[in-house]
């Protein structure tokens, strides 16, 4: 018996090991085509030298252009004095320095190819040779090795005819053992490393800085760039699958940035090196993805700042490149408005198409329904408009929070309900068995219902139920049930724009008796309270909150208050309600509306079921 199990162990093991090699075999072929088109010379990524000369003339004839050439070239100026990357961790991180030497290279290199200033051309080698010295790029927080791929791959490309022959060679040297053969010893693995195959943004970073390091060297590294691009290529299909089915991202607005930044990296470096998308951009939602970054940026330029995400907003220069992609050119026109201080290739893909989201028949309203979030606002171009985000979702998403049925609101230029954002990644437990006791990630913190004030379940989704959009009424309705486990049998939240004026979000829960329900805002506006009526102010803007039901609820205000060394909130507080469940299932109905002068005399909607609003799915 023990020589027949010790064979079945041998064959199995020999199976997995055939197994392993076929698919490695598989890889290599893959890539091996797709480098079957690849461009002779340098530069190849990116920025052609065909390309250059016409973003040249862009710069001369287009003053939008002209002055983002003039905020790169201050910047470039700003650069020549700074130190180098340095090998320093902060907790398990190098990221902070892979990332100053990405972002140093696209600046001093694009500016040198533009204006031909040597020093520029200089001073990114120099970040380069530093980053080459360094022991290693910290392969065990592999976006770090990833993101230091990129930049020095973008470096060696776009400089390539001012590099000597020995920092041609420093530099490849330091690619191929710090970056590439890095990234062949994890797909390699008997089991691939998770994060080659993972469905958020760690997939696109990885695969994506190692596929654009492969198309710089492939010429000279032929075997390991094609083992390493054929994986890239073939495991970032994984995560582009989450844009399906209309373009949302269930990790947040900044992880959308951070995760999309990086496959339009990957597919433009792919597209101008090898003349092929890889046939990755085919799916619809990926196509649509800009759209779901229009929504979630208010009229004053903040995220709905779900997940582990922050509500500022700075560009978003993929949705330049997406824009000619996919011939949506509101995503350029939308990117022109946001920009402040331009990214290097925000320029590299300028585009002076595009007119604003009304014009262009964008809707004010969407539903993002592969992840349950919604969106709603009075106006694409009043910056005093209202504007509401509002999530059911996942609390299983990568960088969740428990904050189903969440929501922010913008008006007059102020966001009154507020996410509190991320805390420290670097605090015990973060990522892991100590994540829900943080109070920025616990359900209290955000605008929701609290039960019993305890967390909801970490594994809950929340579907949206109905959907509407009419100049009277733009809303959705999101099942919540399931975030409360056994503390209550129904529990759902409906929120509405209504006449584009003002908001009414109303809950329906069915619950044992006895039941502690807490109803939730955060603000950093000043509140008066006057019990079922409250009005916050922030300047000479307010917003009228008022208790519609249950008749007896009163507003509270609940310190927004946390141990160190979590991060601190002086400036916030919870406007709550909290009431009591009976015997019959409990309804409550809050309006906010903004204003400026004297409040607002419009009487109160008359309340109907949630089963009976409008848009039911």
């Amino acid at each position: 018996m023990h020589n027949y199990l010790t064979g079945c162990l041998v064959v199995a093991m020999c199976a997995l090991a055939a197994a392993d090699a076929g698919a490695q075999d598989d890889a290599t072929a893959r890539g091996r085509e797709l480098l079957a088109t690849l461009r002779p010379g340098h530069p190849r990524l990116i920025l052609t030298n065909e390309d250059l000369a016409k973003l040249k003339a862009t710069v001369q004839a287009d003053a939008t252009a002209a002055d983002w050439a003039a905020k790169l070239h201050d910047r470039a100026v700003a650069l020549l004095d700074a130190p180098t990357c340095e090998h320093k961790l902060v907790g398990p991180r190098l990221l902070a320095q892979s990332r100053a030497c990405l972002d140093r290279v696209y600046t001093l290199a694009l500016m040198y190819r533009l204006e031909g200033d040597q020093r520029f051309a200089d001073r990114a080698k120099k970040e380069m040779l530093a980053a080459a010295a360094f022991p290693d790029w910290n392969p065990l927080h592999f976006l770090d090795t990833a993101e230091m791929t990129h930049a020095l791959a973008i470096g060696y490309d776009w400089l390539y005819d001012v590099l000597s022959p020995d920092e041609r060679a420093t530099i490849r040297a330091a690619l191929v053992d710090r970056g590439l053969d890095a990234g062949r010893k994890s797909y390699d693995a008997p089991t691939p490393a998770w994060w080659a195959k993972c469905n958020h943004n760690w997939n696109q970073v990885c695969n994506g800085g190692l596929g654009i390091g492969a198309l710089a060297l492939a010429d000279e590294e032929p075997d390991l760039c094609a083992f390493v691009l054929g994986n890239a290529a073939e495991f970032i299909k994984i995560a582009m699958k989450e844009y399906e089915p209309d373009g949302g991202w269930a990790e947040g607005p900044g992880y959308w940035h951070y995760a999309t930044r990086y496959t339009v990296y990957f597919l433009a470096s792919l597209e101008t090196a090898l003349g092929t998308d890889a046939g990755l951009c085919g799916g619809p939602g990926f196509a649509n993805t800009g759209a779901f970054r229009m929504h979630f940026v208010s009229p004053i330029g903040q995220a709905f700042n779900y997940a582990d995400a922050g509500a500022g907003t700075g560009p978003a220069e993929e949705m330049l490149w997406l824009a000619r992609k996919f011939g949506r050119p509101e995503y350029a026109w939308f990117e022109r408005s946001c920009v402040r201080t331009p990214h290097p290739l925000d320029l590299v893909w300028y585009s002076a198409e595009g007119s604003d989201p009304a014009a262009s028949g964008v809707p004010l309203d969407a539903c993002y329904m592969g992840i349950d979030v919604a969106f709603t606002r009075s106006s694409w171009t009043d910056p005093d408009a209202v504007f509401v985000g509002f999530k059911g979702g996942s609390n299983q998403a990568n960088h969740s929070h428990l904050d189903l049925g969440t929501f922010v609101l913008d008006a007059l230029g102020v966001r009154w309900a507020v996410d509190l954002g991320a805390d420290n990644y670097d605090l015990p437990g973060y990522f892991g068995n100590k994540r829900w006791d943080y109070y920025r990630l616990r359900t209290e913190s955000h605008n929701t219902l609290l039960l019993n004030g305890a967390n909801q379940d970490p594994k809950a989704r929340a579907p949206i139920l109905a959907r509407s959009s009419s100049p009277e009424w733009a809303g959705a309705v999101a099942d919540l049930s399931a975030a409360y486990g056994a503390r209550a049998t129904s529990v759902r939240r409906g929120m509405a724009l209504i006449d584009r004026a003002a908001v009414l979000v109303q809950d329906e829960i069915t619950a044992p008796a006895g039941t502690n329900v807490e109803w939730g805002m955060m603000t950093e506006a000043e509140a008066d309270l006057q019990g079922a009526v409250a009005v916050l102010t922030r300047g000479d803007a307010h917003l009228l909150a008022r208790v519609l039901e249950p008749s007896d609820a009163e507003f509270v205000l609940i310190p927004a208050d946390a141990p160190p060394p979590q991060a601190q909130q002086p400036n916030a507080h919870k406007l709550a309600i909290r009431v009591t469940t009976g015997n019959e299932p409990l309804r409550i109905a809050v309006t906010l509306t903004p204003y400026r002068g004297d409040p607002p005399m419009t009487a109160p909607p008359t309340l109907a079921p949630l089963a009976q609003w409008p848009g039911q799915l």
